[in-house]
């Protein structure tokens, strides 16, 4: 089921999903006759009826993650329209996934589809827009911003202030460096795929910096101090995650305490 909120000059389009046990919220953006995301292919049955009426004449993808693309090679095949990524994005896209099953059940089974790279800007109808490249989340993630209206659509670089799990791949110290490149332009509303419209984007925006900043110093503290990684985890993350057990292990607050650690040294042998 699609529930569909109208924000400014953007439609928003709000799927269902149940993930970790719990329904979940992923959303397709439409403005200016541009889609942002295209949703998990598990919503395919009701969000291709939208599609088939929407008018729309490009794609961008803010990132190559199955929930963002799950949809992209139906719009290929049936509406013909091109699709944009980031470069890096652009070979992934022409494959067929591989990700654990535990996602497939979640997302759905995305199939390949052709991505064109997206450049620094990008043109929709009548909006130039700034393409900022944003890795962290994903090597490929990026977001868009419009100068004149104040917008920002963040991909997957919000979520929410307090991030307790990430993806094994994931890097904080690369999520800070894309959370402080964004708040250096100006905006006002964020539009996030899994928090929807967010008026006050950039305040929202500005406390995950904090809180991300702030936790990375507690890690870095706590291992000068002889810590250990589990050591850490356990110090500074309490409760069982039902997601770290779902996925077994790919999400997981360790990997939070690793990639701080792992940033600090790389900055100490640069």
């Amino acid at each position: 089921m699609l529930h569909i909120h109208q924000h400014e000059a953007v439609t928003c389009v709000e799927g269902m999903v149940q993930k970790a046990g719990r329904d979940a919220s992923i959303y397709v953006f439409i403005t200016d006759g541009m889609i942002i995301d295209t949703g998990p292919q598990i919503i395919a049955g009701d969000l291709i009826p939208f599609l088939q009426e929407a008018s729309f004449d490009s794609v961008v993808l803010t990132h190559s993650h199955e929930d963002h693309v799950g949809n992209a090679a139906w719009i290929e095949a049936h509406r013909q329209i091109p699709i944009y990524i980031h470069e890096t994005g652009v070979d992934a896209c022409a494959k067929q996934a591989s990700y654990p099953k535990y996602r497939q059940l979640t997302w759905g089974v995305r199939a390949p589809f052709t991505a064109l790279p997206i450049r620094a800007t990008f043109q929709s109808r009548t909006l130039d827009w700034k393409v900022l490249y944003t890795p962290g989340h994903a090597h490929d993630h990026i977001a868009l911003i419009h100068d004149a209206t104040g917008r920002l659509f963040s991909g997957d670089l919000f979520l929410g202030i307090k991030t307790k799990v990430i993806l094994q791949e994931e890097s904080i110290p690369l999520q800070i460096e894309s959370i402080r490149l964004v708040l250096s332009h100006d905006f006002g509303a964020m539009y996030c795929a899994h928090a929807g419209y967010i008026a006050d984007g950039r305040a929202v925006l500005q406390q995950k910096l904090d809180y991300l900043e702030n936790l990375s110093g507690e890690v870095c503290h706590l291992h000068s101090l002889g810590l250990a990684e589990n050591e850490i985890q356990a110090r500074l993350f309490t409760g069982n995650q039902l997601i770290v057990e779902i996925s077994e292990g790919e999400f997981d607050s360790l990997h939070i305490v690793r990639s701080v650690l792992a940033g600090r040294i790389r900055e100490s042998k640069s």
